[in-house]
């Protein structure tokens, strides 16, 4: 087959399941572009996204800046490794950290590899700074957590399929149950040589489940009576995502008007990824100032892809996008447009149950079971009517759709969304 032929969707669906790992459980749809909010199937026929995948693509589709900081710099220096300085990682770190209120970033590719990072991160710094005993730091997780699927990261997850067969685990964590404070409290009282909390500002594999106003500011306050360092994972929920800059609202440079710019939760460890690259290129990072992050010495972690040229160059233009362009103000007023206009559809509705999320991280619950495939069956319709999403938890629809949406975009989507389920009541 030649390569530049244009295959149909059934063709590159075959092929995809011929000759590729069932890991993942697709929409029936091929996508071949994508611009601003919409992307395109191979036969040409046009769709709003409503996933961004997975929240990477916050500044849509193939944006303009970022793609030419992408070209440019690959035209010059790609890949160095870490065995030298490059001329444009210092200057990533130095936007970045000053973005997001830190000291330190160490970078990495991946938002699961960041998790692993702070882990021993975490850990690391309990051993030499703390002083547990080594080999015996725990760390607080929560339960319908979601932090990625390397070994270590499902070794405390609840999920059955995630942990089905791929034991042995990793042992070290404690499992309480989210936007439960006084289950923090009593872990933290209960059970010795803690190191850390790990935790979602909100669960989004899980649902998009919002905690309670205060959780975020108790667990914190909590973990630093006990000495514990405070882990937040924004992988998803960061870079204007949820209306802030990010969710804790640790160091807020995003111009929000709703939003004082007075450190909300401060996170001692924070966790970035997907949308500090914009989607165009796997850039991860984790944050902490340099009384957590001095542990870290030549030798104890790295990576040969982490901080190259091309990331840090494309990292800052991502980072200037949600500046210049005020996306995180936009989640907001938009987010709260979305809500407002699916409550209308939901209060007169026997399919939906409840609209949830903050900014344009949103999700609606189905009147059904998780095992039914109602969820499945209107995503599938939603497609046919021209806009993305997917499920997630069975009987859940997540809606996350690029940041750079307009109003007049929006009600088209809720438009859209409200006449699909209408074919559902």
């Amino acid at each position: 087959m030649n390569q530049s032929e244009i295959l149909s969707s059934k063709t590159a669906i075959e092929l995809e399941n011929q000759f590729g790992a069932h890991n993942y459980h697709p929409l029936p749809v091929v996508l071949s572009k994508g611009e601003g909010v919409y992307v395109w199937d191979v036969e040409g026929k046009k769709y709003y996204d409503f996933l961004s995948a997975y929240s990477a693509v916050n500044q849509g589709h193939c944006h303009p800046k970022i793609v030419n900081a992408l070209i440019e710099q690959s035209k010059t220096l790609s890949l160095t490794s870490r065995a030298f300085y490059n001329d444009k990682l210092g200057q990533f770190e130095k936007y970045a950290t000053s973005t997001f209120g830190f000291d330190k970033m160490l970078p990495m590719n991946t938002g699961a590899e960041a998790v692993e990072t702070a882990i021993k991160l975490c850990r690391k710094w309990a051993y030499e700074k703390k002083g547990i005993p080594e080999n015996a730091a725990k760390i607080i997780v929560c339960e319908n957590n979601f932090h990625g699927r390397t070994t270590t990261i499902v070794s405390f997850s609840n999920d059955p399929v995630a942990q089905t067969n791929f034991g042995p685990f990793t042992s070290g964590f404690i499992r309480i149950p989210y936007n439960d404070a006084t289950a923090l409290a009593e872990a933290l009282a209960s059970n010795e040589n803690v190191a850390g909390f790990l935790v979602e500002p909100i669960q989004g594999e899980a649902g998009v489940y919002v905690p309670d106003e205060n959780y975020l500011t108790q667990a914190k306050a909590l973990c630093e009576t006990h000495g514990v360092l405070f882990i937040a994972d924004e992988v998803q929920t960061g870079i204007a995502r949820t209306g802030k800059l990010l969710a804790t609202c640790g160091h807020c440079s995003c111009e929000n008007r709703h939003c004082s710019g007075t450190p909300e939760v401060k996170p001692d460890i924070l966790i970035l990824g997907k949308a500090i690259s914009g989607g165009a290129y796997p850039i991860s990072g984790v944050f902490a100032n340099n009384d957590i992050m001095e542990v870290i010495t030549p030798g104890s972690h790295g990576s040969t892809f982490g901080g190259n040229p091309v990331a840090a160059s494309v990292g800052i233009a991502a980072l200037e996008v949600v500046k210049e362009e005020q996306l995180a103000q936009n989640a907001f007023d938009l987010g709260e447009l979305f809500r407002a206009e699916l409550q209308k559809y939901i209060d007169n509705s026997n399919i939906v149950l409840k609209v949830r999320g903050k900014g344009l991280l949103n999700a609606i619950v189905i009147n059904d079971t998780e095992e039914s495939e109602t969820a499945w069956n209107i995503c599938v319709a939603l497609k046919e009517n021209g806009l993305l999403a997917k499920p997630t938890h069975g009987n859940i629809i997540r809606f996350a759709p690029p940041l750079v949406m307009t109003k007049e975009q929006l009600l088209d989507c809720v438009s859209i969304i409200t006449k699909t389920l209408e074919d559902f009541e």
